[in-house]
């Protein structure tokens, strides 16, 4: 009998969960199985994951194939019926002991085809705490879950239900734990991780919770925080990156949009100068600050002026590393409904469009490191990364999980050398 094999899509969240699940499935004893975390951000990520299931299936003819994730979560019925899935298991009951001992028991008869209850109803985040998730060097820290914003691309809140928190103290423990093992490197994730705080006690903000674990883990060499939404960063968090050189100089923005007629039609809460004052006040308050962002491609309604205000987003907030999407009609979301849907192949060439000015962008930023001298955490013998997240390559090995001191030589298309 062989341990369960997992396959993990779409983002870190879902890649802390699997985690998770390898020690909840382990410990509960399951055996022969192939467990799929699937992704629902767009149509076409639901298209994957059924088209990743068959695969596995002809991979693993005898496996009991158990499918759960966001997909899963928002719509059941489609993996159920497929004739290469046993079972199929919500986003709140995957991180549940009793629904892998079930699995793990004779499986057939014994345990429903389909466990996915109301996600909306989920009003804590369940107590899976990884003690060391990623490379060596890196971990991830689940810190909030769900969403409470009702953007009308997105599907997502309907997969992962209402914003929930994980109190400051058990994320402030967890880190203590991680660091004791050897991690260098704290990422604080979640699915809207501003939102982070609204539903504890006296509704502590994100930079209260920075703020807290730079004081209370002085042996944490490095903190960085995953995704946020700039229009919800309070004074604490901008206090943090002007004055805590323990805070990695890189964000990653969800700004989707850079016309604002589209970004009120996505019911964003932000617009196009909020987005550019943001990044210009964090790199006021530390010049070295580098910003990735997710950006939509052809939202409905989007015309070739709206476009360009959003490539021209790119250079005005000199973003460097970019998420492109292309809009995926995607059932249940507002935005589906909308008549003007626009056509494909222009979706695709704006989509490009974008991917070549962000390529641009990363061209600038590599160009500009050479010389300069970095603390770079390395992932593996060979490749680090620099404060802002940057690879660099090693043609000596270096220690891995460690932070090397090391100048700037040269770059790549896509990396730094030393």
């Amino acid at each position: 009998m062989s341990a369960p094999k997992f396959t993990t899509l779409g983002c870190r969240l879902n890649a802390y969960e699997t985690e998770a699940m390898k020690e909840l499935s382990q410990q509960a004893g399951l055996t022969d199985a192939v467990v799929v975390n699937t992704c629902a951000v767009t149509a076409e990520a639901v298209r994957k994951a059924r088209q990743e299931i068959r695969k596995l299936r002809r991979e693993n003819p005898d496996a009991r194939l158990i499918v759960t994730g966001c997909a899963a979560q928002t719509e059941p019925e489609t993996f159920a019926q497929m004739e290469e899935v046993d079972a199929v298991i919500g986003n709140t009951e995957k991180m549940q002991p009793d629904t892998w001992k079930g699995m793990a028991a004779d499986f057939i008869g014994q345990t429903e085809a389909v466990q996915v209850d109301d996600i909306m109803s989920v009003t804590e985040t369940a107590g899976h705490l990884i003690d060391g998730f990623g490379t060596r060097s890196r971990a991830y820290v689940q810190v909030q879950n769900g969403c409470d914003h009702r953007c009308t691309f997105c599907i997502i809140p309907y997969g992962r239900g209402n914003s929930r928190s994980v109190p400051a103290g058990v994320v402030v423990e967890q880190i203590k734990r991680l660091i004791d093992r050897g991690y260098n490197e704290v990422v604080l994730t979640g699915v809207d991780l501003t939102s982070w705080g609204a539903d504890l006690p006296a509704q502590p903000k994100l930079g209260d919770l920075v703020m807290r674990i730079l004081k209370l883990v002085p042996d944490l060499p490095r903190l960085r925080i995953s995704s946020i939404d700039s229009i919800e960063v309070d004074e604490n968090l901008m206090q943090a990156i002007a004055t805590e050189p323990r805070l990695m100089p890189h964000l990653h923005l969800s700004l989707q949009h850079g016309d604002d007629l589209i970004l009120k039609r996505m019911k964003r809460r932000h617009l196009r100068d909020d987005a550019i004052r943001f990044t210009e006040e964090a790199r006021k308050l530390r010049p070295e600050m580098t910003f990735g962002a997710d950006i939509i491609a052809g939202f409905p309604t989007e015309t070739d002026a709206h476009f360009e205000n959003s490539l021209k987003l790119v250079t005005d907030c000199d973003l460097t590393w970019l998420h492109v999407f292309p809009y995926s009609k995607r059932e249940g979301t507002p935005a589906a409904r909308i008549p003007q849907q626009i056509n494909g192949n222009i979706i695709k060439a704006r989509a490009a469009r974008l991917r070549a000015a962000g390529e641009a962008q990363v061209a600038k930023h590599l160009t500009d490191q050479i010389g300069r001298t970095h603390h770079i955490l390395m992932e593996n013998p060979h490749m680090g990364r620099t404060e802002q997240f940057t690879e660099v390559t090693f043609t000596t090995p270096q220690p891995e999980g460690q932070i090397v001191t090391a100048k700037i030589i040269s770059a790549t298309a896509t990396q730094l050398t030393t």
